[in-house]
């Protein structure tokens, strides 16, 4: 059965086997990380083509005669300033994933990270004002590895902003990280709130018999 430290106290916290203990799926975790990383493209890049460049209407010299090479429009994509062939134009990155995968996917991260000892739960409710020195001290504590990922829940403000300052740490709502984050970072802190969105999330959906 896994189990996770908790920062600040001698107890540990019992991790739920179905969510904590999977096999490792190198392929699933790939696929859902390429497909969220994909997602977060912008896709705003344009380039104008021949048609949308200023000018060029006219022939910029005659036919024949005047020894140069033959030129129809200034737009051209030979020309400096003028159109470009095959370029970027706005688009989505959006790749597909099936939510079972995906579920799977989160499953294998969070397991990497309890099987190697590099998960822990955070005490919350030591934070009555936010406080970087004390979540420093925590850290130094603790003493792994970052990039350090701390997942939180989303009334958890003031955690937040007491771990936010700290050099190559991320701070992200639970209900927001995605399997990229997890597999990413050397270590995972979470709030007992935070484990049990994320048990819920990861957990496979339990089919009624028919």
């Amino acid at each position: 059965m896994a189990e996770a430290p908790t920062l600040g106290a001698a107890e540990r916290v019992t991790l739920d086997d179905a969510v904590f203990g999977a096999v490792f799926n190198a392929a699933l975790v790939h696929e859902s990380a390429v497909a969220e990383l994909a997602a977060r493209r912008r896709g705003t890049h344009s380039t104008r083509t021949r048609g949308m460049v200023r000018g060029g209407g006219a022939k910029p010299w005659r036919q024949k005669g005047t020894g140069r090479a033959r030129a129809g429009s200034s737009r051209s994509p030979l020309w400096t300033g003028g159109g470009t062939v095959f370029g970027p134009s706005p688009r989505h990155y959006t790749v597909k994933v099936n939510r079972k995968a995906r579920r799977a996917a989160l499953r294998s991260a969070l397991s990497v990270h309890a099987g190697r000892g590099s998960l822990a739960v955070l005490d919350a409710d030591a934070y009555e004002t936010p406080s970087t020195q004390l979540a420093a001290r925590a850290l130094r504590e603790w003493d792994q590895p970052r990039p350090l990922l701390v997942l939180l829940d989303q009334q958890e403000a003031i955690v937040a902003k007491s771990f936010r300052n700290l050099r190559r740490v991320s701070v992200l709502p639970a209900s927001e990280a995605g399997v990229a984050d997890v597999i990413g970072a050397a270590c995972l802190l979470v709030s007992p709130t935070a484990l049990e969105a994320l048990t819920a999330r990861a957990s496979a959906p339990v089919r009624e018999a028919r």
